[in-house]
């Protein structure tokens, strides 16, 4: 393409260059001015911006009562900048200056050559550091605050310090200039666009898109282990997939997966399927698909998912396969929903369904649930169930962009600069697909749960909730217990996951995986990557558990399949003929993974505004 007008060229074209730039720019102004206006109105975002003043607000407070702190902080940001102005006149001389400051290695911001090799940008990146740096040791100085207060402040200020990156805009960003000069400003162009239609797309704030989502379909390459829907309810579809040996282990296995965004996280591709691996080693497989709900499931409790869940499904499963007990397998907030409906059995004395369960980077214990729980102090959930209160649901999308927030530069920022700067299409990736295909929250459950769980952390206490008027003990539980977490999960913190093991009066084991909430969770063996750590003893305290584990090789996979296999809650001397969808007492409604999963928030939404607009009866 011709590249764009350079100084000292034609002074039309310079002026036409001038003016192109000037309306994109206005453009992409108003787009910002639409997104932010969408803060505002709900009663949940208006609570969290309050917070976040509240934060501020405190936080200078505090520094007022530290003048030495502050005026020590500003007096070595002075210095360091003297330092580098007089560093960078010396590169624009042509010396070779050391830097002051530079980004950590880690820092994908600044990969870009001009970087370090232009003196300009190089200034622009130093001084932005300089600055970071200075506001994260005043925040560092602040001791006065409670803890939990802190904690919003720094992640409150963390936004702000990354929004404020250089590489966010246009005029600061080489790459993002060069490529405007060789495009003729086409790529603001195209960016403005994605921006209209993400924009359109969003419920509250900005929800970027991650990915190509033409590029996936499920049920066609994704979520296509083989199998057929063989129930379903008002609340989810039960899925058994087909065997792929001649032989199955008799006990059957549960899956239950979180409500928030999709069980196929658990079934993206052939290579990493976790419910192909499942079927591989010889297990009947059930899996619980939730209902992306609206407002017609307001209502619908926490006991409602347990008794429509994995209590229904263990029903389904016995008219199935004619098995009365089954094995449990959870993930995130399906594990603190297998919890209670475990403890449940169990004080209805009924436990024996369950010969085990396992808890895939699960909270029982939510006392310390990570950074997540800056939106989750009372004057932020007052808003919420407010919200909640209005809509009878809380738009996934929302729940997505708060998330995103947990990881700015890797989930959001860095989305922003290549769609909308760069105008680039994002790459086909399922991972993000799924991660952007979210499920709306009922408001009878969700709000229930921040509240009793998230909020005051009842879940652990002895008859802190009640359930279908149920005491709900954790420590009644005998039905044997595998935790697995991820050593680097921030949405469930493997400290506080492991608190869990103290509870059960059963046979507990605990396995520490590496990465993340997902990648350390599906970690297929045939990818030999991050290893897990394990250690027979179960001290009370986290980190003594750590000094005394084990570090292995490999996915944590094979190690759930032995423990299975070595205590007999699967018999290998009692393995019965495969067993086929359809072949018991349950017709196959629909082929895997059936109509539920396939519902999208903008679906769901516009069923809504048809009946809204639809003539009254009579």
């Amino acid at each position: 393409m011709q590249s764009g007008p350079q100084q000292g060229g034609d002074p039309l074209a310079n002026e036409q260059w001038k003016e192109r730039l000037e309306t994109v720019g206005q453009a992409h102004q108003a787009l910002l001015q639409e997104m932010l206006t969408r803060l505002l109105p709900s009663e949940a975002s208006a609570s969290v911006l309050k917070d976040m003043q509240e934060s501020f607000r405190a936080g200078a407070e505090a520094l007022s009562l530290n003048p030495q702190a502050l005026y020590g902080a500003q007096m070595r940001l002075a210095q360091d900048q003297m330092q580098l102005w007089q560093r960078t006149l010396r590169e624009m001389l042509g010396e070779v200056a050391e830097p002051v400051i530079e980004p950590q290695a880690s820092d994908r911001r600044f990969k870009d050559d001009a970087w370090r090799t232009d003196p300009f940008y190089r200034y622009i990146m130093q001084q932005y550091l300089l600055t970071a740096r200075m506001l994260n040791e005043l925040l560092d100085g602040i001791d006065s605050l409670p803890e939990k207060q802190q904690r919003n402040l720094r992640f409150y200020a963390r936004q702000y310090i990354n929004a404020m990156a250089p590489t966010n805009f246009v005029s600061t960003n080489p790459e993002v200039l060069r490529l405007t000069h060789e495009t003729d400003g086409q790529n603001l162009i195209d960016g403005l666009e994605r921006l209209r239609e993400d924009l359109a797309n969003s419920a509250e704030g900005l929800n970027v898109a991650m990915t190509d989502k033409s590029a996936f379909r499920i049920g066609e390459n994704i979520a296509v282990t083989p199998g057929e829907v063989v129930f379903e309810n008002e609340l989810m579809q039960l899925i058994q997939y087909r065997p792929t040996t001649e032989r199955v282990f008799k006990t059957p296995l549960l899956v239950i997966p979180p409500w928030i965004n999709k069980f196929y996280i658990l079934d993206l591709r052939q290579d990493n399927s976790m419910m192909k691996w499942l079927v591989d080693q010889g297990h009947t497989v059930f899996l619980i698909s939730w209902r992306n709900p609206g407002v017609e499931q307001r209502d619908i409790t926490w006991a409602d998912y347990m008794q429509l869940g994995p209590v229904a499904a263990m029903g389904a499963i016995e008219q199935a396969c004619g098995e009365k007990s089954v094995n449990l397998l959870s993930y995130c907030v399906g594990g603190t929903l297998a919890a209670t409906t475990v403890a449940y059995l169990t004080s209805t004395f009924r436990g024996r369904k369950v010969r085990s369960v396992t808890y895939m980077a699960t909270l029982q214990d939510f006392s310390d649930p990570g950074e997540i729980g800056v939106f989750l102090n009372e004057p932020v959930l007052q808003g919420i169930e407010r919200q909640l209160e209005a809509d009878g649901y809380l738009d996934g999308r929302v729940m997505a962009f708060s998330f995103n927030l947990l990881r700015e530069n890797d989930l959001f920022w860095s989305f922003y600069i290549n769609n909308y700067l760069k105008g680039e299409t994002p790459a086909a990736f399922d991972l993000l697909y799924w991660n952007t295909d979210g499920t709306n929250l009922p408001a009878g459950t969700h709000g229930w749960y921040m509240r009793h769980m998230y909020l005051n952390n009842r879940l652990i206490e002895p008859d802190g909730i009640e359930l279908d008027g149920v005491k709900i003990d954790l420590r009644k539980i005998s039905a044997p217990s595998y935790f697995v977490s991820a050593r680097d999960d921030h949405i469930a913190k493997w400290q506080t996951t492991y608190t869990g093991t103290q509870l059960p009066k059963g046979p507990v084991a605990f396995v520490l995986g590496g990465s993340g909430h997902i990648a350390g969770i599906v970690n297929p063996p045939a990818k030999n990557k991050y290893g897990y750590w394990t250690n027979d003893e179960l001290p009370e305290s986290p980190g003594e558990w750590f000094e005394g584990a084990t570090y292995n090789e490999g996915s944590w996979w094979p190690h759930w399949q032995a423990w299975m296999t070595d205590n007999g809650y699967v018999d290998m001397k009692k393995r019965v003929a495969a067993r086929q969808p359809g072949a018991g007492k349950l017709a196959i409604i629909e082929p895997a993974p059936g109509r539920y999963v396939r519902q999208t928030i903008p679906e769901v939404l516009e069923k809504l505004d048809e009946n809204a607009d639809a003539p009254a009866e009579g």
